[in-house]
């Protein structure tokens, strides 16, 4: 039966390889039925809930496996991910609900992983979108985008930058998404520094230089 059953994780896992989701989740759920705590299956089954955008159910599996695995930094993040993008879709009184649970899981994935990116880009934008009176706060967003910059220079000036993009403070946006640049010279820094120009500066000149100097 366990040979039977791990030739079908297999073959599930190649057709999860190949975006094959529909099928890849049929098998992994009945791999999940002779043994209900398979990490690897439950972990597949997250990814494949979250790739549908079924944000609710992929949160219910990244919760299992944070119960199954509570010292791995992702399954936190992951299931504060899977709340955080299903608050989008709901209402804001239901959405307001959930901020503790996802702020739980980010911080819970931070001190798994001292230096886990995304969990503190999620928290930043917390706090940035949420109103003061339900627990945002600019010096909280700063704070996380101040720890980021400590062992990733980039994520610091970006994440800088984001904060001071959305308050319309687009000269310091500019300063720290141009420091971002500098270093990484990367597509997402080049992308964040022309989309502040264009869209937000209404600078088309400052636009082109960029891009041409980034293509050349």
């Amino acid at each position: 039966m366990y040979c039977w059953s791990q030739s079908n994780f297999e073959k599930a896992e190649k057709l999860f390889r190949a975006k094959n989701y529909d099928e890849a989740k049929l098998i992994f759920e009945f791999v999940l039925k002779t043994n209900p705590s398979d990490i690897k299956s439950l972990e597949y089954l997250g990814e494949i809930e979250a790739h549908q955008k079924s944000w609710v159910k992929g949160a219910e599996y990244f919760k299992k496996l944070k119960e199954l695995k509570p010292t791995v930094a992702d399954y936190f993040f992951k299931y504060g991910g899977c709340l955080a993008m299903h608050a989008v879709e709901v209402n804001k009184i239901k959405a307001f609900s959930m901020v503790g649970d996802m702020k739980e899981a980010f911080e819970k994935a931070i001190e798994l992983n001292p230096k886990h990116v995304q969990a503190r880009w999620a928290l930043i934008e917390i706090y940035l979108q949420l109103p003061g009176i339900l627990g945002g706060s600019e010096s909280k967003a700063i704070a996380y985008s101040n720890e980021l910059a400590q062992f990733s220079p980039i994520d610091g000036y970006l994440s800088r930058g984001r904060i001071e993009e959305y308050f319309k403070r687009y000269d310091l946006a500019e300063k720290n998404y141009k420091k971002a640049h500098e270093i990484g010279n990367s597509k997402v820094t080049f992308q964040k520094l022309y989309n502040l120009y264009l869209n937000k500066l209404k600078d088309t000149k400052k636009a082109q230089d960029l891009k041409r100097k980034f293509e050349a």
